[in-house]
């Protein structure tokens, strides 16, 4: 396994996509919505570490540079903000009103260009690195969650407000 202490522009990205991401939620996310939110991002963390915990232990990928290399092998930022900060925004963006064409594009948008992005880190970057890991599995997977993720959130709203409320 390849782990490197300092890798100066990998740090540097990093530090970019945690303030990127910082701002859009700032943008994005309604003060009536806050908690919401924290219940998208919460999820989205308990999700995340799970399956990246798996997909490390089975060493189909691995993340070189890392925040807390002793502690865990997975990636912290990616594991515990860049995507749950990510969910929270699709979520609080969702085309709610929209019709099923438009849904459809929502959903398709999401892990596409995430996985282009996931793509490039990978080629270009010490961020991570698939062992047997491909990018459709990347692709898949984000559908996957994104989806179980949006019907958590549907029926907590529905819960919390005995279906008077949508996730407008």
């Amino acid at each position: 396994m390849r782990c490197y202490v300092i890798l100066t522009l990998d740090r540097i990205i990093l530090i970019g996509i945690w303030i990127i991401m910082s701002v859009l939620l700032i943008l994005t996310v309604p003060r009536i919505k806050i908690r919401e939110a924290f219940v998208i991002f919460s999820f989205k963390q308990m999700e995340t570490w799970l399956l990246g915990l798996l997909v490390v232990h089975y060493n189909l990928l691995e993340y070189p540079v890392r925040e807390f290399a002793n502690v865990a092998q997975n990636s912290f930022s990616f594991e515990y903000f860049i995507y749950p900060a990510i969910c929270v925004v699709f979520n609080m963006k969702f085309p709610e009103k929209k019709g099923i064409i438009q849904k459809t594009l929502w959903y398709l948008f999401f892990p596409s260009w995430m996985t282009a992005l996931e793509v490039m880190l990978e080629k270009h970057t010490h961020l991570i690195h698939y062992i047997t890991w491909h990018w459709y599995w990347t692709w898949i997977s984000l559908l996957i969650t994104f989806y179980v993720d949006r019907s958590f959130y549907l029926w907590f709203i529905r819960k919390q407000t005995g279906g008077i409320r949508s996730a407008k």
